[in-house]
């Protein structure tokens, strides 16, 4: 066995005859062709990607499923977060359709979470359903959106607002693009991984107080934390895949940071996804304690470590300024359901202890964030 197949991991999400597999590790691109021929009936693919990721990794994609006699063609995007759009959507579907992708064919997303969402739609709409493999080429994306099948894009009301479920035939999570990321990319997908730790697993949390550093670096101790964040999902979205009760748990920190995001306008140069989950995080952690959940010791734990990883940990982090806790309000209503003036948050009684709390006051919310606002 080579040192290459010794160190993947695979982690099978289970939902009968639409499980799949997600596999972990190196050099899973350039054997793309292989394990894409190996499950799929058809014969040709439409490969969806962005400016960014194209120029480094979309040739040498196509050649590794040409090898294995597939066709392919490609559409590349605008990057980031502002492509998740009806107008872009269209272009993709339409894309798919002139190229003739039939249901035993496949859409595959190469790159991160916007290219992952935003294709995962097109091909859970097209021919009512077409056959879906994810390529995700960042941290956040490798841990989070591209397993589970949530797709959509954006509307001005709010983040993935419009979208549909529809789970992938196969994920491919190749740890070598990892280290083209920019430290701020990584960090952003970092914060999805310590979420997995403060949900449900403090020693995940707490091995990653004191590896974080080697997580950062590679090698395998990366692998070990992204196939432990890709079986935590796993295990939750087999459980609940429609989000019906316990899924909502993978929400941890994202009711404030999707509400940061919308304050933003999706302003990558401002706030990222998953800046706006390591201030939510935090911030759910202090609202607990507000509400008398969880001790106040337990919200500076959270933030010391992911102060101590360089992420963003409060709203005055946030460059140019954001909108009066009113409006913000406005976007955490949007994001979640309200029931009777009071919204669904995800709570915690401390570190990897998180509930699904259905009765939070809105009063009690808007207070809070006028505590936390800048001044």
């Amino acid at each position: 066995m080579t040192a290459t197949a010794t160190a993947r991991r695979t982690v099978r999400v289970e939902l009968a005859d639409r499980s799949y597999d997600i596999l972990i590790g190196p050099g899973l691109i350039a054997a793309a062709g292989r394990e894409i021929a190996g499950r799929l009936k058809g014969r040709k693919i439409a490969v969806i990607t962005d400016e960014n990721v194209a120029p480094i990794y979309l040739e040498n994609f196509l050649g590794a499923v040409k090898v294995e006699g597939i066709d392919a063609v490609s559409l590349v995007l605008p990057a980031g977060e502002k492509t998740k759009s009806f107008e872009h959507l269209i272009s993709v579907c339409d894309s798919v359709l002139a190229a003739r992708i039939e249901r035993n064919d496949a859409v595959v997303a190469l790159g991160g979470g916007v290219i992952g969402d935003l294709t995962g739609f097109a091909a859970g709409i097209v021919r009512r359903g077409s056959r879906f493999i994810q390529v995700p080429t960042s941290l956040l994306a490798q841990v989070d959106s591209s397993v589970g099948g949530k797709t959509g894009i954006n509307s001005p009301h709010g983040k993935n607002l419009i979208g549909v479920f529809h789970q992938p035939d196969l994920v491919l999570a190749d740890t070598d693009v990892l280290d083209t990321l920019s430290p701020r990319e990584f960090r952003a997908g970092y914060a999805e991984v310590a979420k997995y730790g403060l949900i449900d697993k403090p020693d995940f949390f707490a091995w990653l107080e004191q590896n974080w550093h080697s997580v950062f670096a590679g090698g395998e101790a990366r692998i070990d934390a992204i196939a432990t964040s890709c079986q935590a999902k796993a295990d939750v979205v087999a459980a609940d895949e429609r989000e019906n009760g316990q899924r909502a748990l993978l929400n941890l920190g994202h009711t404030f940071g999707h509400a940061l995001e919308a304050a933003t306008h999706y302003d990558s140069a401002r706030l990222v996804h998953g800046e706006g989950v390591s201030i939510g995080m935090v911030l759910a952690h202090q609202f607990s304690a507000r509400m008398n959940l969880c001790s106040p010791d337990d919200g500076k734990r959270v933030e010391k470590h992911l102060r101590e990883v360089g992420l963003p940990t409060n709203m005055e982090q946030i460059p140019g300024g954001l909108p009066p806790a009113e409006v913000l309000m406005d976007a955490i209503a949007q994001d979640k359901k309200v029931k009777g003036g009071k919204l669904t948050f995800i709570l915690t009684r401390g570190v990897g202890q998180s509930f699904v709390a259905d009765d939070v006051p809105q009063s009690e919310v808007v207070a809070f964030l006028k505590e936390k606002l800048p001044k």
